[in-house]
């Protein structure tokens, strides 16, 4: 039978006692830019000597905080020809958002966790990764959310980068308290239903079943406050590990229609061809500067040098046809390898993406940027022509 604690002897309060058929397990609620979290975790590792130590890290965060030099080692080529710039662009963002708060705190991202690695090291305990891939979560909040959703979801998110009110020591506690976070996890519902169920309630399950199977009879977790009411909530329970690290894309008929209006707009310029040739050149015309136009457009914004430019002009009118290639990754291939990021431009990272000019001047963001904008504003001419186009069909019927 689950039996639930406040745990407060010879402890603090930010620490929760599960027992589990014959395992003791002591969530360590912690907040990821606050000093106080890593003493929690040497009190509660210390006072419980456990057999295994888990953490709220994937491989691919377990591995930034290892050796958080690998910035260095980013291929943007790479990142681009894999489909990944979002998620990158997501992770720096969110990376910096976090940093800045650490900084006006005078903590280090991450510590509790780091503290948690070093122990696990020291004392020769089982170091158990307990967190679902952050791609893997991404994945599966993009893929289940609806074109507004997106949009409300990423202009919040980018916003929250230049968002310079202070946060204090006293509000990280509160957000440690139970009826807060129940709180501030309504208010996320109510905005995004979706999100809030894989951020957090399928993580909770994962995290529930890594750390119920963890090695040993005594289980230290350390994980972020928000997760410990819902660990609390699963541990008694089996989870299929597999079923939530599956992405599965909607499928919906808005998913096909990148396929058919390309389609629709091809078949209406031949048949406007055939029946005027001069009219029907005016629409290829109209597609090519629109599409080409806007997408070059969108790279100077982004402030792209000239070659990434003449890039998105030539290959938007093409890609718009096919919903399997976008002007942006072009585009971003050739500013990645003309201007090719420097190692300062990764060090600088969390300084450069702090303020809206900065995000410009580096090299790794504007890359990114370029591609972002190349994309955006050639899906705007597509818009545009495609109107342009169908009004031209019409009349010629």
């Amino acid at each position: 039978m689950l039996k639930t604690q406040w745990y407060n002897d010879a402890m603090c309060e930010n620490i929760v006692k599960l027992n589990y058929s014959d395992k003791e397990i002591y969530l360590v609620k912690t907040a990821h830019v606050s000093k106080s979290s890593v003493e929690d975790v040497d009190k509660c590792i210390d006072e419980v000597d456990p057999d295994s130590i888990c953490i709220e890290l994937d491989e691919q965060r377990f591995e930034k905080l290892k050796n958080p030099e690998k910035w260095r080692e980013t291929d943007l080529v790479k990142v681009i020809k894999d489909k990944q710039v979002g998620f990158l662009l997501v992770n720096v963002i969110l990376s910096s958002f976090q940093k800045k708060m650490a900084k006006s705190l005078g903590s280090q991202t991450g510590g509790e966790m780091i503290e948690g690695i070093k122990l696990a090291e020291e004392r020769n305990k089982n170091l158990v990764l307990a967190d679902r891939s952050i791609k893997t979560t991404f994945a599966r909040i993009w893929h289940s959310l609806d074109s507004k959703e997106k949009f409300k979801m990423l202009t919040g998110i980018i916003a929250s980068i230049f968002d310079n009110e202070e946060i204090s020591e006293e509000d990280l506690q509160k957000l440690k308290e139970a009826d807060a976070l129940e709180a501030a996890l309504m208010e996320i519902s109510k905005e995004f239903p979706t999100v809030k169920k894989v951020l957090v309630d399928e993580r909770d399950q994962y995290l529930a079943e890594k750390i119920r199977t963890a090695p040993g009879k005594k289980i230290v977790a350390i994980i972020g406050a928000a997760h410990s009411l819902g660990i609390a909530k699963y541990i008694n329970d089996e989870i299929d590990l597999n079923k939530l690290d599956t992405v599965e894309k909607k499928k919906s008929f808005a998913s096909y229609l990148k396929y058919i209006i390309p389609a629709l707009i091809v078949l209406m310029i031949v048949y406007t061809i055939i029946k005027n040739r001069d009219v029907g050149l005016s629409q290829i015309k109209s597609w090519i500067l629109w599409n080409g136009g806007l997408s070059a457009l969108g790279v100077i914004l982004a402030l792209g040098h000239p070659l990434s430019v003449l890039t998105a002009f030539i290959m938007s009118p093409i890609t718009s046809l096919n919903p399997l290639l976008a002007s942006g990754w072009f585009a971003g291939l050739v500013e990645a390898t003309i201007r090719k990021p420097q190692v300062k431009d990764f060090e600088d990272l969390g300084e450069d993406t702090a303020t809206l000019k900065c995000f410009w001047k580096n090299r790794v963001t504007r890359t990114l940027l370029v591609v972002v904008f190349a994309n955006l504003f050639s899906s705007i001419g597509t818009f545009i022509s495609g109107i342009d186009i169908v009004r031209k069909f019409i009349e010629n019927l």
